[in-house]
């Protein structure tokens, strides 16, 4: 039987883990080991993956996976005992070096995803990186500096992982910098929820023979069930310092940190090193391979010579790659496949099934001898009952879509009315530099250019800020990691992995995060896959374009449109996985292994900093690229000044001015406001002639029979050529063109919104017409969303994926598929008259 066999609610033992390679490893190292009992919690709404529970931990796997997890019914299960190992200790007696007192801590901090290491070295440090209550938020090592007791600490917060295995980026990353960068201190963050799991990579550590500080957190957890647990019995087994710590709350820190000072300078009596016991067969494997290791001085002072003959037994490339410079390395190989078919001949079992079973009966032992659980759970019990709602099989999907109407729509609705009174605030600064400044180039540039280019985009800060916190809530509470575990069917469907989802998701804040959040796709080319059709996710800076667009357009519906755009997006990714995976990435899908970790409270307080933390960043934007942006546009559309112009405006509003006042002083009010208005236009008509003979309107003009079919005119082409820089800009540019905001043109509102709605052409055969229409409009918004991302998004594609070449297709691919879909739209649409 197996365990997908298993119903909801049915609970069984597991007895065998079948396949090989890396995913049978990380089976294992997620608790799924001969012996270990598991419980069916429930299906996906899509009846794929399922939910499990094994260790005090909610895990996912597909139906694939789970049916290579051989069960046995609890009470027919008899466990095969293969002799004690696991069971016992083997401890070196010699005492561990005493460092000598310095100025200066190297510490690394290490543990699980969702283990509150990030919040910790928030803590610790007063810093501000983020944190979410999924895996892979850390996706690269955050280093801060800080004064305690006389000693400079220079902390390390490594991603989150749960093995120090060859299966992930993480891992590797992780382990190569313990060994390499050998911290004086390795803080190893375990959740005190989890502590059979999360002691896994503790037993990891221990193989290094290095020196630990256990920081158990969420210590208030395990309080709150009532469980006891002997730290400091706890600490003699394994070797190491057990510190309690909140870290969310800030308690503890300061006695860990003490803790690490007493370890550094060595006058802790608990610090020693412990070797774990994996039976006597692996143990001589070992001792032979040590041997041989230890011939080659420069690797055995250097790394652990223990910890890489279980690698090399465990069969890890990146070992074997890491002691391919020994001379004797040839012989070292030799030995290892030897041992490795000895043992595996012997047991019927591969050595790396071995030493897992050993490392967690090694684990069972110590928590059996420290820890008295009280049977409750209320973590699980509450997560539980959330999860029968959010994840249920009916409503988990509608429930997901309705969250992301409702994200959408409020980020329209509610923000307009605080983006009214900023729009208003940016137009009232603009009077007032008029009216108290002299006439001239420098007065111009600051209300045409600074204002009306940073102000036009600044206004949609409020929108931004909302769409942050739905992004902000979702990470922090937990909801995250289930919109992976709801979406992987309809992920596997077209070619990509459930785990893809959370960067796609992510992407809706900004795509340069998302790119770095692929890390935690195991498979390199799902990373790839999943980084090409991130683009296609309509980020935070896209938004302010919607708004500003569908606001002008579509009024009453415009948060619908909105909606509608970030739909498009998701569907054409989705589609285009398709087509690459069958073109570029034919290679089997990765295997779905996803932890669910417990729904957590983080407080209005902690969503806030987030949402505000990451609107700093886009408030930065503006006075950086788009000021600077927004000036090089103002002067590229002031210069030249002398225009022949195809008219003699000054003559004209000169004649218009003069018939104003004779008609004021003959009390005829509604002919002088007509003659007013015509006055305007006239004003207006000269301003776009005037910017359509400067450098940047005869660029414009150069790419308009690109830009025609799709219904778009100079000025809108120019927009969209300056979003390469970053997508505020196009706004930006728009307030510069369109001269938002200056109201001496004409004497009402004078909003970027209303410039739109009232651009005509001035010249050919569409000679008055409306520039934006519904179907131009629309076509717009499709190029803005498919068109290539910014120069960042640019620049982390070719970093993450190792190959520039990538970086350079998203360039041309997504600016390809973003004029043939505007093409296709507007001909389309003129064709049918829906214009």
């Amino acid at each position: 039987m197996t365990l997908n066999d298993l119903h909801n609610g049915d609970s069984a033992t597991i007895t065998r883990i079948r396949g090989k390679g890396a995913f049978r490893r990380r089976l294992t190292e997620m608790g799924f080991v001969h012996g270990k009992r598991v419980t069916v919690l429930k299906s996906a709404p899509l009846k794929d993956p399922v939910e499990y529970r094994i260790m005090d931990s909610n895990v996912s796997l597909r139906r694939s996976e789970a049916s290579l997890v051989e069960v046995a019914p609890d009470e027919d299960f008899q466990q095969n005992m293969r002799g004690e190992a696991g069971t016992s200790m083997d401890e070196i007696q010699s005492p561990p070096a005493v460092h000598a007192p310095g100025k200066i801590i190297e510490v690394a901090l290490v543990g699980n995803p969702n283990c509150g290491k990030t919040t910790l070295f928030n803590r610790v440090s007063h810093s501000r990186e983020h944190v979410g209550n999924y895996s892979g938020v850390t996706v690269d090592s955050k280093v801060a500096q800080f004064s305690h007791r006389g000693y400079t600490f220079r902390i390390t917060d490594l991603p989150g992982t749960y093995s120090l295995s060859d299966y992930s980026m993480e891992e590797r990353f992780v382990r190569e910098h313990i060994m390499h960068r050998k911290p004086d201190v390795v803080v190893n963050v375990v959740d005190a929820n989890n502590l059979e799991r999360n002691l896994y990579l503790t037993s990891q550590l221990l193989d290094m023979d290095i020196t630990v500080v256990l920081a158990l957190n969420m210590y208030d957890d395990l309080l709150e069930r009532n469980d006891k647990l002997d730290m400091d019995l706890l600490g003699k087994l394994l070797g190491v310092r057990v510190v309690p710590t909140i870290s969310h709350r800030g308690k503890g820190i300061y006695r860990l940190l003490n803790h690490v000072i007493r370890v550094f300078e060595g006058r802790d009596p608990h610090i020693r090193h412990v070797h774990i016991n994996y039976g006597e067969e692996i143990e001589q494997s070992i001792v032979r391979i040590q041997e041989l290791i230890g011939q080659t001085p420069l690797l055995y002072n250097q790394y652990s010579s223990r910890f890489l003959s279980l690698r090399l037994l465990e069969q890890d490339d990146s070992c074997a790659h890491l002691i391919s410079g020994a001379d004797n390395f040839i012989e070292i190989q030799g030995a290892a496949r030897e041992e490795i078919q000895r043992i595996s001949s012997l047991f019927k079992e591969e050595p790396d099934a071995l030493v897992t079973d050993a490392r967690y009966g090694f684990i069972a032992g110590a928590l059996k001898e420290t820890m008295k659980k009280s049977g409750k759970d209320p973590g699980f019990s509450r997560s539980h009952r959330i999860d029968r709602i959010l994840t249920h099989k009916y409503l988990g999907l509608p429930l997901f879509l309705g969250f992301l109407w409702l994200m959408f729509h409020t980020t329209f609705t509610l923000g307009a009315y605080p983006m009214g009174w900023i729009e208003n605030g940016v137009a009232l600064l603009g009077d007032l530099l008029k009216a108290h400044m002299a006439e001239g180039i420098f007065r111009d540039m600051l209300v045409d250019g600074v204002i009306g280019g940073v102000g036009g985009v600044i206004v949609f800060l409020p929108n931004i800020l909302i769409l942050f916190f739905f992004i902000s809530l979702m990470e922090d509470t937990g909801y995250m990691a289930r919109t992976a575990f709801i979406m992987d069917k309809v992920m596997h469907l077209f070619g990509l992995h459930g785990k893809s989802f959370i960067p796609l998701i992510m992407g809706f804040g900004c795509n340069v995060p998302a790119i770095m959040a692929t890390r935690t796709l195991e498979n390199k080319n799902d990373r790839i896959l999943t980084m090409l059709i991130i683009p296609f996710m309509s980020c935070s800076a896209r938004l302010p374009v919607y708004v500003l667009i569908a606001g002008a357009i579509f009024k009453e519906n415009a948060g619908n449109m909105i909606f509608l755009l970030y739909i498009v997006g998701v569907l054409f990714s989705m589609l285009m996985s398709i087509l690459f995976k069958k073109v570029l990435f034919k290679n089997r899908e990765a295997p779905f292994v996803m932890e669910l970790p417990v729904y957590r409270n983080p407080g209005i307080k902690l969503i806030m900093r987030h949402m505000w933390h990451k609107g700093a960043h886009y408030l930065k934007k503006m006075g950086g690229v788009i000021l600077i942006a927004s000036v090089v546009i103002w002067v590229l559309g002031y210069f030249p000044r002398k225009v022949e112009f195809s008219r003699d405006y000054q003559t004209l509003m000169t004649l218009e001015k003069r018939k104003a006042e004779e008609l004021e002083s003959q009390g005829r009010v509604l002919e002088v406001n007509a003659t007013l208005g015509g006055l305007a236009i006239l004003e207006r008509e000269m301003e776009a002639e005037r910017q359509e003979h400067s450098f940047i309107g005869l660029l414009g003009k150069s790419i308009e029979p690109v830009i025609k079919p799709l219904g778009f005119d100079w000025k809108m082409g120019i927009s969209l050529l300056t979003g390469f820089a970053a997508k505020e800009i196009v706004v930006s540019t728009m307030g510069v063109l369109y001269q938002a905001g200056d109201q001496a043109l004409e004497g009402e509102n004078s909003s970027l919104q209303n410039r739109i709605q009232e651009e005509v052409y001035t010249s050919g055969p569409r000679a008055g017409e409306a520039v934006f229409t519904k179907l131009s409009g629309f076509s717009f918004l499709i190029f803005v969303l498919f068109y290539l991302p910014c120069v960042a998004v640019i620049a982390a594609v070719g970093r993450e994926s190792g190959s520039w070449k990538w970086a350079g297709f998203v360039l041309f691919y997504t600016t390809a598929i973003a004029w043939v879909a505007s093409y296709a739209v507007y001909q389309l649409g003129s064709l049918l008259q829906l214009g």
